[in-house]
């Protein structure tokens, strides 16, 4: 394991105090946890924008519609042929 040496604002340094005693958990433990959790909320926040994204493109859209239409047509017809 490597060391790493860092400054932090004083304000974000009393938080980490504060969360390290209510989660009764050393402070290292707690920003290697915060550090392995990060990139997936990244991502996961990029997945978020690009629906955005795409709920803003009419040409998606169109596509999405038409395809929600024929999946529709398909479910109509398997319930009349029951």
């Amino acid at each position: 394991m490597s060391t790493f040496t860092s400054s932090l604002p004083d304000t974000l340094l009393a938080r980490l105090n504060e969360a390290a005693k209510e989660l009764q958990l050393p402070k290292n433990k707690l920003i290697e946890r915060a550090l392995d959790i990060y990139p997936d909320q990244l991502n996961r926040g990029q997945y978020a924008a690009s629906y955005d994204q795409a709920g803003n493109d009419e040409e998606i859209m169109s596509i999405a519609e038409e395809g929600m239409t024929e999946y529709l047509i398909q479910m109509n017809n398997e319930d009349e042929a029951r």
